[in-house]
C-alpha cells in the first residue's frame, strides 16, 4: 500500500496549532489498572488494580481513559509523547462509547483512533484496519479534530508530517480518547503524556515523501 505523506508549511502547522486545547485526562473514566497524575497529563498502566468508585463512565474492560472535556463544535489540537511505547492507541470517541462492554475500534462503534502494536505496526483503526507503514517512528503524535467539518487528522508533530486523516459526521459529543495500552513485560511500561503544541519551526517546507 502507498501512502502519501505531506509535511506541512510554516502557516499550515501555525493554523493547526492555534487550536491547541488544554485537554486532561478524566480519572472517573480511566479503567482501575491505569493511574492518572494529579495534574491530568499523564496516565501510566500499573500491575495493580486501583480502589476505584465504579461509574457509568468508567472503561472496565479496557485499559482506556478519556479527556475530562468533550467537543461538539470547532476545532481543537492536542499532542500526546509516545516516544517510550511499544503500543498506544489514541484518537475521539463519542460520549455514548461503549465502556462496560467489549467494543472494536472502529467508528462504527463510536471511536476513531490511529495504533501502534508490535513497536512498528502502525495502523488506522477501519473496519479493514489501514496500514500506516511508517519510516520515521513518531516520538509525540498530534491530533487534530475539526469537528464541523466532520475530520480527525493525525500527524507526527516533530516532523510536521500527516499521518492519516477520517472523515465522517459527528451527531454527539467527541472526547479525546488515549490508551496506554498493555505492558508487554515490561518493553511499554512508559507513560502515555499530553504535552504543550510543539513550537512551530520556520524552516519546515512543503514535502510529499511515497512509502
Amino acid at each position: 500500500m502507498q501512502i502519501k505523506v505531506t509535511t506541512l508549511t510554516n502557516a499550515e502547522w501555525r493554523r493547526i496549532c492555534s487550536s491547541a486545547a488544554d485537554v486532561t485526562f478524566d480519572p472517573e473514566t480511566a479503567n482501575p489498572w491505569l493511574i492518572v497524575s494529579e495534574d491530568g497529563k499523564e496516565v501510566r498502566l500499573t500491575d495493580t488494580w486501583q480502589e476505584v468508585m465504579d461509574n457509568p463512565k468508567r472503561f472496565d474492560r479496557y485499559v482506556i481513559v478519556l479527556a475530562r472535556r468533550g467537543f461538539t463544535s470547532g476545532r481543537h489540537y492536542w499532542e500526546v509523547e509516545v516516544g517510550g511505547k511499544t503500543e498506544w492507541t489514541l484518537g475521539v470517541a463519542r460520549e455514548s462509547v461503549n465502556r462496560k462492554e467489549e467494543i472494536t475500534l472502529t467508528p462504527d462503534d463510536g471511536c476513531w483512533t490511529v495504533g501502534l502494536r508490535n513497536e512498528n505496526e502502525y495502523t488506522a483503526n477501519t473496519d479493514i484496519a489501514v496500514p500506516l507503514p511508517l519510516r520515521v517512528k513518531p516520538q509525540t503524535v498530534g491530533v487534530f479534530l475539526d469537528y464541523d467539518e466532520g475530520q480527525v487528522s493525525f500527524y507526527n508533530a516533530q516532523s510536521r508530517s500527516h499521518l492519516y486523516t477520517f472523515t465522517d459526521s459527528f451527531t454527539e459529543p467527541l472526547y479525546p480518547y488515549f490508551s496506554p495500552c498493555n505492558n508487554d513485560g515490561g518493553k511499554n511500561a512508559a507513560p502515555l503524556v499530553i504535552c504543550p503544541c510543539a513550537h512551530t519551526d520556520p524552516s519546515v517546507l512543503m514535502l510529499s515523501v511515497h512509502l
